[in-house]
């Protein structure tokens, strides 16, 4: 079974996240929108528009969206077959978070690592 497939998204939190959204954007070009962060498209090795996104996003330092862990930051992973791996993983032992999401985005559901950050999964729509 296929397990992560790539990077689907770099969240993480600041004291100041206006700052850190003009910071990034004059600074290393980040094309930061109003609900806080930024989609990069992918593309192939020859610069072709291909199916799939990374969202890199800055949040708040008061915000919860990564509880149960006390880290600043989480990483999304893209994955083929989200259910399975939640299943897998469990069955390994891993602590596997009860919480699962099924949205237009896609479905979500996560595990904490052994020291603790919050680790997100992230199965996209079909055809992305």
């Amino acid at each position: 079974m296929k397990r992560v497939t790539g990077i689907g998204g770099i969240f993480f939190k600041a004291k100041d996240p206006k700052s850190m959204h003009a910071w990034y954007k004059r600074h290393l070009g980040i094309d930061v929108q109003e609900w806080g962060g930024a989609a990069f498209s992918w593309v192939d090795s020859e610069g072709k528009p291909t199916p799939g996104t990374t969202i890199w996003s800055v949040g708040s330092v008061q915000g919860d969206q990564f509880a149960p862990s006390t880290a600043p930051f989480m990483i999304n992973y893209r994955v083929a077959d989200l259910k399975a791996l939640l299943a897998t993983l469990r069955d390994e032992g891993c602590n596997v978070l009860d919480k699962f999401d099924d949205s237009e985005y896609g479905k979500f559901g996560w595990v904490m690592d052994p020291e603790g950050n919050k680790v997100e999964l992230w199965e996209p729509p079909s055809g992305q």
